[in-house]
């Protein structure tokens, strides 16, 4: 069972840059990863995905524009790159990987079955 390791959390302010790292403990180039976020006393959700071979990416309409996710299939980590942070961007960042290969960019949060402990992120104003 493959693990994720989630860094590169903090407190900044608004305004400010974050890049997040999601490490893994064995191989995830066949697997389509994301990013998802919790705010306090809400549910769980989607921030970014990005396809199995890096091709293709898909984000929320909240982070379109100022973050960006990649990956590096060599060093089985994935980032998300976060610009222009907001207060409202303040939530514990968790990464996934999908439990099928080669899946799609779009497909929901129970189509992920790997699952990191989480990074906060806290952006003051």
């Amino acid at each position: 069972q493959v693990q994720l390791i989630e860094s590169g959390g903090g407190m900044v302010q608004t305004g400010d840059s974050l890049r997040l790292s999601c490490t893994a403990s064995g191989r995830i180039s066949t697997y389509t990863m994301a990013w998802f976020r919790q705010a306090p006393g809400k549910d769980r959700t989607f921030v970014a995905s990005v396809q199995w071979n890096g091709q293709t990416t898909y984000y929320s309409d909240s982070v379109k524009g100022r973050f960006t996710i990649s990956r590096d299939n060599a060093e089985n980590t994935v980032y998300l790159q976060m610009h222009s942070l907001r207060p409202e961007d303040t939530a514990v960042y968790y990464c996934a990987k999908q439990a099928m290969p080669f899946g799609g960019t779009r497909l929901g949060p129970n189509n992920y079955g790997t699952w990191g402990q989480g990074t906060q992120v806290t952006v003051s104003s």
